[in-house]
């Protein structure tokens, strides 16, 4: 009986697979199990063109100690706030 149980499960197991991956679009997994895409032919090597030089962005300004103790005052309100209800 518990034999019949886990092929029954492992049976079941395989068909939402395979549907799950129908499903996907993974056809060709499905039909065929090929699990590993074909690696593409090997192409000429590309002459390396030069990047462009990307600029640093500018840094940016420091907060002042009020908005970041406005901050904190705003944190610890709604910090109490949430623990008395």
């Amino acid at each position: 009986m518990v034999f019949e149980a886990i092929v029954f499960g492992v049976i079941v197991l395989a068909v939402g697979y395979w549907a799950t991956m129908f499903v996907m679009g993974r056809r060709d997994d499905v039909l065929h199990g090929k699990f590993v895409e074909e690696e593409p032919a090997a192409e000429p090597p590309r002459l390396m063109r030069p990047t462009p030089r990307v600029l640093p962005a500018p840094a940016a300004p420091q907060p002042n100690k009020d908005s970041l103790q406005a901050l904190l005052t705003v944190i610890k309100r709604d910090l109490h706030d949430a623990a008395r209800s």
